[in-house]
């Protein structure tokens, strides 16, 4: 048994409604006990658990805030998604290592889900167009 077009789409949705809620109980939630969490140019590199994603959603919500996503595109294979979106909200701490200030944010930001057939997302794989980030929060 796979995962539908329309289940990818409703566990794809579900954890950016987590993560726009900032929602760190809700994000982890959507993920498998075992996941892969890989955040490209993440200091850390990528980690493996729940519990080691965990800390990374506490950094990030501490850093940006009143995020939303809006996909411009998704692309669906046998048990995976591509999705292209733009974030913005609020960039209220120092993410990526820049103050925010309480600024505002937007970047384009792709991410690679693998899902299991029970729905749960087994690798996150997430792409920031951090040339944009830098942009808008270095002056």
């Amino acid at each position: 048994m796979t995962v539908t077009r329309e289940q990818m789409d409703r566990i794809i949705d579900a954890h950016f409604g987590f993560e726009a809620r900032d929602d760190v109980a809700g994000v982890l939630g959507t993920l498998s006990e075992r996941v892969e969490h890989d955040v490209v140019g993440n200091p850390a590199g990528p980690v493996t658990g729940r519990e080691a994603a965990e800390g990374f959603y506490h950094r990030l919500f501490a850093d940006l805030s009143d995020g939303e996503f809006a996909s411009q595109r998704r692309y669906y294979g046998e048990g995976f998604v591509v999705d292209e979106s733009i974030w913005s909200g609020v960039a209220s701490g120092n993410p990526f290592g820049l103050q925010g200030r309480g600024r505002p944010l937007s970047f384009r930001i792709l991410h690679i889900f693998e899902l299991a057939d029970n729905g749960e997302i087994t690798r996150e794989n997430v792409w920031l167009d951090l040339a944009a980030i830098q942009a808008q929060l270095s002056h």
